[in-house]
């Protein structure tokens, strides 16, 4: 029944098949499988270079495709203005698979080639055409700084000054003679060097040629008010002119120099004040018909993008099909004799027939009439562990794979965390509002689901969108457990009658109880009462004993399915039932005494409620006697004698049985003379059938075989482990009081805090009492969000999360398995 009904209580049954494709259908076969998703190939050719494999030609192909397609993706992420991208789900479909799939894939190779060529040659020109608008622009403003400097030059004399040894002291300063700032007017032969360099080197660049002219130049530099913008890297750039004076070729060969070593451009300008307006008019002339072809290029750069934005999601789908699938088909074993490829991998043997049904319509989409075969292996090795969830399990299976993959058909423990995991986070976040707020929200993401699956998310609140079906159950259970503590926003409901009448005697009122009790939940008179926190702090204390006992419990009976399924009584008799009775017999009494305590009406007994601390540790420190002002009921003593001894006999219960009836199994197998032969005659008829490959890796692969004595110090460790973490265990689940009390506590101290000063009986009297409170209740709306709801909800997620992978786990979980990979195509944008 198990195999015809699988469900999460165990992974899925596994089988490992094997597929003879014939190489006409290879490529259609594969994409049909991987459109189904559901079966995980082995490597056939573990020993070969994948250089070397037979489809490496096609993946190279693929791969220069794939460059071609990121390249485009990159140009229209560099655009400034945004470039629309058609998403895939309304684009035309491309058809890789039939008759035609080799011409698809040829074309598509040609058409991305095609527009790579173009989009390459306009960014070529849109870069040449940069370029040159850029150094037109930069001649430009030299020859506007250099015609306003001779301009000023001719007006007024220069100040002189002596150069100083200092190197800090301002440069380049000499006692020239007017005719120096004119050299073609005045006659004095006096050279110059104008050019544009980048601001951040003008001082070096100052210092470098007072050090290496010695001082025989004069320099003038003048910022440029605009930035350069660097076409390929979209980086801003700030420069200056710069006009060098100095006497002699040799100078000026060196300045030449220095001004290239340090990036700067140099442009040759007449000193004729004539010819300077005549190549500034020229200038502007050729930058005005420049600036006219790079707009109208870039025009049709965006344009080319834009067609290519219509197509780029369905390109990059197929190029990462197509990938998939050569990959895979290199995992495959090629027959030269049968010429067909051999495949082996692991499937749910449910899924088989589905399987079949993949491979026979894509021998049919292929045009060929030979189909593939697929029969299953017999085989030992360790199947893959699987486990099919849908969109509302999956999330808490997420949570619990997290923690390790479980063995193949061990009992899975995301099951019960579908409800265990948001009721004990619903422990700690107790609050019928802030419940209100967490469901509301996961009502909204899964109403909305479709369209903010497709929207981009982000990681943060991909997390969550990710999680939305743990979130709802969160939030439905924090509004019970909220119910129970009767807590919304820090306040209490009247929903039913409060037991406690409040009369007052002597000035003092003392609550007293009557014969009504409050139906469910905690009664209301309690908050707000001097002892109300005494109260609740004893109450939620003794609760999460309570349940963190039941949940251990619960969890130890998990092994017994586990023994049972893979047919190991000795477990059951060396571990389960010791492991049950030390844990019952000190932990499962205290609960005991838990619940008997609460029933008992202390107010009519004749003795004072004992502490149940007290009594435990005295149950180890004096064993059999009970003080009686401590007794909580008769025959106590004994009762605790009995089960301290229960728990003492199974310490060596645990470690000594299961080592030794170990050893006793392999004395007598010795002692009869017995060696193992491998499978025998299941092998040899493998080997028949040609299954020999999986026969002789599954050889490799037989039941762990262990030492005697590893046996010994694994259980020595296991049974230390166990008793030490049944205590610190227990102490474990006491944060489920402790956050709870947090809670609400935090809760009050926002309230009291924001919306306490702003409500009183003035309020709604003035229209300043309405603002108040609009703005305080935005305030505290929005603090209960975000730190109420969501940095105490991730608090008590993580603590929820460490009771179960760590306290639960510890007590039947397993492990060791690996998680079943199937050829999917389903997400894999996800996986780019």
């Amino acid at each position: 029944m198990a195999d015809e009904y699988p469900s999460l209580f165990r992974s899925e049954q596994m089988s490992l098949v094997q597929l003879f494709v014939p190489t006409e259908v290879a490529h259609d076969a594969v994409a049909e499988l991987g459109e189904l998703g559901n079966v995980q190939f082995k490597d056939l050719n573990p020993n070969v270079n994948p250089f070397q494999r037979s489809f490496v030609g096609e993946i190279r192909r693929i791969d220069e495709m794939a460059r071609r397609v990121r390249f485009f993706a990159e140009q229209i992420e560099k655009e400034k203005d945004v470039i629309p991208i058609r998403p895939l789900y309304d684009s035309a479909p491309l058809i890789t698979v039939g008759p035609r799939a080799a011409h698809t894939i040829d074309e598509l190779d040609t058409t991305l080639s095609e527009r790579e060529r173009r989009l390459v040659s306009m960014n070529t020109s849109y870069d040449d055409l940069s370029k040159r608008a850029k150094e037109l622009i930069e001649a430009r403003y030299v020859l506007r700084e250099t015609a306003q400097f001779f301009e000023k030059a001719q007006g007024h004399q220069t100040d002189i000054r002596t150069s100083f040894d200092d190197s800090s002291a301002p440069l380049l300063q000499h006692d020239d003679r007017e005719s120096a700032y004119a050299p073609a007017s005045g006659g004095f032969d006096l050279e110059f060097v104008a050019g544009t360099i980048e601001r951040s080197r003008v001082p070096t660049f100052e210092r470098v040629l007072w050090r290496v002219l010695r001082g025989n130049l004069y320099m003038n530099h003048t910022d440029i008010t605009e930035p350069f913008m660097d076409s390929s890297t979209g980086q801003e750039t700030w420069k200056n002119v710069f006009i060098i004076f100095a006497h002699g070729d040799a100078l000026l060969a060196k300045i030449r120099k220095v001004a290239v070593s340090m990036g700067a451009e140099l442009y040759p300008i007449d000193p004729n004040a004539d010819k300077r307006a005549e190549s500034l008019k020229e200038v502007t002339e050729r930058l005005e018909d420049l600036e006219t072809v790079l707009y109208n290029t870039g025009l049709s750069r965006r344009e080319e993008l834009i067609r290519i934005g219509e197509s780029l999601r369905s390109w990059q789908d197929v190029v990462k099909k197509e990938k998939m699938i050569y990959e895979t088909l290199n995992l495959f074993n090629y027959d030269v004799r049968r010429k067909t490829l051999i495949a082996e991998g692991w499937a749910p043997t449910r899924d088989i027939t589905t399987i079949q049904l993949a491979l026979r319509h894509a021998t049919e989409e292929s045009g060929t009439s030979v189909p593939p075969i697929l029969h299953e292996l017999r085989t030992h090795k360790t199947p893959p562990t699987f486990h099919r969830t849908n969109k509302f399990t999956e999330g808490f299976q997420t949570i619990m794979d997290s923690y390790g993959i479980a063995a193949y058909e061990e009992v899975n423990p995301g099951l019960f965390a579908v409800i265990t995991f948001p009721f004990l986070f619903a422990v700690m976040f107790g609050d019928i509002g802030h419940g209100t707020i967490i469901l509301v929200a996961a009502i909204y993401m899964i109403l909305a689901e479709r369209r903010l699956a497709k929207a981009g998310l982000g990681e943060i609140m991909g997390q969550f969108f990710y999680g939305r079906y743990i979130i709802l159950l969160m939030g439905a259970f924090s509004i019970y457990t909220g119910l129970i503590y009767n807590d919304i926003f820090s306040k209490t409901l009247h929903l039913f009658h409060s037991g406690w009448t409040f009369p007052e005697t002597n000035g003092t009122v003392v609550g007293e109880l009557g014969e009504h009790r409050y139906p469910f939940g905690l009664d209301p008179a309690w908050h707000g009462s001097d002892n109300g926190l005494v109260f609740s702090n004893s109450y939620k204390m003794k609760m999460s004993i309570v349940l963190g006992v039941i949940h251990m419990t619960f969890a130890l009976c998990l092994q017994l399915p586990n023994h049972i399924r893979f047919k190991r009584p000795v477990d059951i008799y060396a571990n389960f039932i010791p492991q049950m009775i030390f844990l019952q017999s000190i932990f499962g009494y205290l609960v005991i005494c838990i619940l008997y305590k609460w029933s008992i009406d202390w107010s009519k007994s004749s003795t004072a409620p004992p502490s149940l601390l007290n009594m435990l540790i005295a149950m180890f420190l004096e064993p059999g006697s009970v003080k009686p002002g401590t007794q909580l009921y008769r025959g106590q003593g004994f009762v605790q004698a009995v089960l301290l001894g229960l728990a003492g006999i199974c310490v060596p219960w645990l470690l000594i049985t299961k080592p030794y009836l170990i050893w006793r199994d392999m004395k007598r197998v010795h002692s009869q003379g017995y060696v193992g032969l491998g499978h025998g005659d299941d092998a040899l008829e493998g080997e028949e059938e040609g299954n020999g490959r999986a026969i002789a890796e599954a050889a490799h692969e037989g039941e762990e075989q262990h030492d005697f004595g590893e046996v010994v110090i694994h259980q020595v460790i296991h049974t230390i482990e166990f008793c030490l973490g049944c205590i610190s265990h227990t102490a474990s689940y006491l944060r489920l009081w402790a956050l709870s009390l947090a809670h609400a506590q935090l809760s009050e101290v926002l309230w009291n805090m924001t919306l306490a000063f702003v409500l009183g009986p003035d309020t709604f009297s003035s229209i300043f009492g309405w603002i108040g409170l609009l703005l305080m209740g935005a305030f505290w709306f929005a603090a209960t969000v975000f730190i109420l709801c969501i940095m105490e909800g991730l608090s008590a997620f993580l603590h929820a999360l460490r009771l179960h992978w760590v306290e639960a786990n510890s007590k039947h979980f397993e492990g060791g398995g690996y998680a079943f990979t199937p050829l999917s195509f389903a997400g894999i944008d996800s996986k780019e």
